[in-house]
């Protein structure tokens, strides 16, 4: 029989912390300064000392950098790459050869979901969103697709499916495994596969609720579709965490490529002797990815070969984006400014991935705090005589949380799709993540599965389908539809997707 928990104040303490940041994630507020005020006071209430508690908020961001920070370099890399495609006009010649199977508005709606998610996948759906919306939606339009139903398509695929398993960059999973000190490579496996569920179930629901809206092809579609106004949703810009629509609208194409002219244009800004290198580096690099793709998954499916465990394949996805970056910054400028244009690339990867995720570091730090081998270094301690407050709260609670697998995995879906409302999706993963490394233990559902779920629900709703003021406002302006009509058409589909997915975890894993 195990020994009674003992509760401290600071065990007090750091549950009030959890419930105010879910209380103000649950008004769209941003988290980062109620976690660094709960951090200090944890510290205080723990040590009683004011210079620990001060010390503790350096602390907490400080070992929440060091397990992070390998997230950001990858982000960094990638980042970097697609500048230099995008200046080579790269990005533009690896989506444009899709325009010609959009024949109709069925195929279009598939073929636009196809290709946002692959994007999204390898690049996130930051960026690859404006380019499908730039490329892709204006010709899936004339072809009869309605843009509402486009929106839905591109929200799902991207910012839903590729986003929440956020497979090959692995920052969702990371994330989550630090928090529950489990497997990230075990959490990015489950979440590709709950996120393949609910993508597919909410495209396929999307598809049923919107087919009588199609149209015949009419090249009439897409000047009546260019006549509408931008809807930017002025009254969400300043909700909730806004970091994630800022950066999206900072890589919008000016305006949409719909016509052939359109795209001509857009390659003319490059010197006719490097055609050859844009053409070049837009089939190498979606091959390279799909290789370290394939290399990733063929041990999993029994094939003898290297199993990239850890942080390797992480290493080995953000390796080949800083080499094909260089290659593609050399293809442009020449060797001499080569060595100029590399820097500067990897300086806005930085400034990019700080600003997408760096108010996740404080938040982070706090969760952290839940954990004893993470709280040492924070509260200045021996791992083995540090408290795992979130840990020990959950198992005083044993008798409490129910048996049942299935409403453990609902309660953990629950708690990320709260997290989510703030409109970030990734700054409740620290939370999801400490939740699941808790109540594994105790529920018959492994950690990693419940972590998977969380995700789920975190990203699901505030990486950009179900709530109006995260990232769904960018998709939105790009596909000239209000974005409360894009939360309307979504609503449903997701949430019958996300009940799906959980009930397949629950029975699968």
């Amino acid at each position: 029989m195990e020994p009674t928990v003992q509760l401290t104040p600071a065990h007090w303490t750091y549950l009030a912390g959890v419930l105010v940041i879910i209380v103000t994630m649950i008004f769209r507020a941003n988290v980062l300064v109620p976690s660094i005020v709960a951090t200090a006071a944890v510290t205080l209430a723990w040590n009683g000392s004011v210079i620990g508690a001060v010390g503790s908020i350096f602390g907490a961001s400080f070992v929440a950098a060091k397990e992070l920070f390998n997230i950001f370099l990858v982000i960094s890399l990638m980042t970097a790459l697609l500048n230099s495609l995008k200046d080579l006009r790269s990005d533009i010649l690896m989506v444009e050869p899709f325009r010609a199977i959009m024949k109709n508005g069925p195929v279009s709606y598939i073929a636009l979901a196809v290709i946002t998610y692959l994007i999204s996948l390898f690049f996130w759906p930051t960026p690859a969103v404006p380019l499908v919306c730039a490329v892709l939606l204006p010709a899936a339009i004339a072809a009869g697709l309605p843009p509402l139903t486009g929106a839905a398509a591109i929200a799902i695929a991207g910012q839903g499916m590729a986003l929440s398993s956020d497979y090959v960059i692995g920052v969702a999973p990371g994330i989550s495994a630090k928090a529950a000190n489990a497997s990230a490579a075990l959490i990015g496996d489950r979440a590709l596969v709950l996120s393949l569920i609910t993508g597919v179930i909410a495209l396929a629901l999307v598809y049923l609720t919107q087919r009588k809206k199609f149209k015949a092809p009419n090249p009439a579609l897409l000047s009546l579709w260019q006549s509408k106004g931008l809807h930017t949703a002025e009254e969400f810009e300043h909700a909730g965490t806004t970091h994630k629509v800022e950066i999206a609208r900072g890589t919008r194409h000016d305006e949409a490529l719909a016509t052939d002219q359109d795209i001509a244009a857009a390659k003319a800004g490059v010197a006719v002797g490097t055609l050859a290198w844009s053409r070049t580096f837009a089939m190498v690099t979606p091959l390279v990815f799909l290789t370290i793709v394939t290399v990733m998954a063929l041990p999993k499916l029994g094939i003898p070969m290297p199993d990239l465990k850890g942080g390797a394949g992480a290493s080995l996805v953000g390796g080949a984006a800083a080499l094909l970056m260089i290659l593609a910054t050399q293809a442009l400028h020449g060797p001499r400014k080569m060595l100029e244009g590399a820097a500067d690339h990897v300086t806005e990867g930085f400034v990019f991935a700080f600003r997408a995720m760096g108010s996740v570091l404080p938040i982070a730090g706090f969760f952290f705090l839940g954990a004893s081998e993470f709280a040492a270094p924070i509260l200045g301690m021996a791992p083995d005589q540090t408290p795992s407050f979130l840990f020990d709260l959950v198992r005083s609670m044993q008798h409490l949380i129910p048996h049942s697998p299935v409403l453990v995995a609902f309660g953990v879906l629950i708690v990320g799709m709260i997290t989510g409302i703030d409109g970030s999706g990734f700054s409740g993963l620290p939370l999801t993540g400490a939740l699941a490394g808790a109540l594994g233990p105790t529920s018959n559902v492994d950690v990693e599965t419940l972590a998977a779920i969380g995700q789920m629900g975190a990203v699901w709703t505030g990486g950009g389908t179900l709530i109006a003021w995260s990232s769904l406002i960018a998709v939105a302006g790009f596909a000239r539809v209000p974005v409360l009509e894009a939360v309307r058409v979504l609503t449903l589909p997701v949430l019958v997707g996300l009940a799906a997915s959980t009930l397949a975890a629950v029975a699968l894993f």
